[in-house]
């Protein structure tokens, strides 16, 4: 199976499902080396196109979907279940060039209370314009009637159907899998067409190594983990000072492990997001570079991708996962090596930004 994913978050949560299964499971950042012969493994390739321009996404889907073969068997596409990101303009050239006519675009995830009732799209009952993704910084929520959020998708052939729990997801696969539909959504609907369980380790039986900890999203809440904090200054959040001003020196004591934290709200648009993902990122090859932590947790996918950028990091194996969407890999490549703790790789764990640490909190002892 080949999994595009639109983030590189998303693409670890469809990882660790498919890995879950029993699946032998290859995540690649951008690269389409050998996707068309993936007969055995089931392939993710992160493309990062949530965080482009829509004609640098649109570019960017074209040039992977050409290393595809024609009507690929088992094409699933990844994209966020908040809705954000390109996707109808990033659909569009993956169903011109691989040859599909139909894409079914279902980004409902009931299990963790997001459906689609009527064509409206809600999180735990809520629309989702009066939650706080109505403030996200690239793709706010302005509407939760999503005929209204993607107007031009019935026209290019993508449906959206309604979906409220686990068996109307169930339905919708049946009712279009037919060797002519790409599927498209979040990751019920892809747990839904390999029919998996979950993972049952802890994340944070792992964050009692030497950890790395950033909270790139906005949204993020406070951690209770007896591990030292370190906000980002206001200076840096308004592009008024550089990095020098951010004090992490609680990571020079004995435990040496940290967390960073972006507590600042007031700022939105595109160049605010790509700011604070580059100091984010840029904090890290620092704090990296200097102590090689043995582990390094990453919440939000544009952070994550810049971070693993900057790091030289872009080629993976699949370890466990943690809980559902929550991925912990093991790094087989690096432009540095140098920044590994040990010859055996550092583990990277990944978290989408939208979904709660909920239960993964409540199973760590610091």
């Amino acid at each position: 199976m080949i999994v595009i994913a639109d983030d590189i978050t998303g693409a670890a949560e469809i990882a660790g499902i498919a890995f879950a299964r029993g699946a032998e499971v290859r995540l690649v950042c951008g690269s389409v080396c050998g996707v068309g012969n993936a007969t055995h493994l089931t392939t993710i390739i992160a493309t990062d196109t949530r965080s482009m321009s829509e004609e640098e996404a649109v570019a960017e889907t074209r040039r992977i979907a050409s290393h595809l073969s024609p009507l690929t068997s088992h094409l699933f596409k990844k994209t966020d279940s908040a809705l954000r990101g390109h996707v109808v303009a990033e659909l569009t050239p993956l169903m011109e060039v691989t040859g599909y006519k139909r894409a079914v675009y279902l980004p409902a995830n009931p299990s963790k209370g997001r459906i689609i009732r009527n064509g409206v799209y809600y999180i735990n009952n809520v629309p989702i314009h009066e939650t706080d993704f109505s403030f996200d910084p690239e793709f706010p929520a302005r509407t939760s009637v999503l005929r209204e959020r993607f107007p031009d998708a019935e026209s290019k052939g993508i449906i959206i159907p309604d979906a409220e729990s686990e068996e109307d997801i169930h339905n919708v696969i049946s009712t279009y899998n037919d060797g002519k539909t790409i599927f498209a959504g979040a990751a019920d609907l892809f747990s839904g067409m390999i029919c998996m369980g979950c993972g049952r380790c802890s994340l944070f039986e792992s964050v009692a190594l030497q950890s790395l900890i950033l909270c790139g999203s906005t949204q993020s809440k406070a951690l209770d983990l007896g591990i030292p904090v370190a906000p980002m200054p206001q200076e840096i959040y308004d592009g008024s000072d550089d990095l020098s001003l951010w004090d992490t020196t609680a990571y020079e004591q004995e435990q040496h492990s940290l967390i960073l934290t972006i507590p600042h709200t007031h700022r939105t648009g595109k160049e605010v997001a790509v700011h604070l993902r580059t100091m984010m990122a840029e904090m890290t090859k620092q704090l990296v570079t200097k102590h090689c932590p043995e582990h390094l947790v990453i919440e939000g996918g544009a952070t994550a991708w810049a971070t693993l950028q900057a790091l030289g990091w872009t080629e993976f194996t699949i370890t466990a996962q943690l809980a559902p969407g929550v991925v912990q890999m093991k790094v087989t490549n690096a432009c540095h090596t140098q920044t590994f703790r040990s010859e055996n790789g550092t583990l990277v764990t990944l978290k989408p930004g939208s979904y709660p640490w909920g239960t993964i909190l409540s199973s760590y002892k610091a």
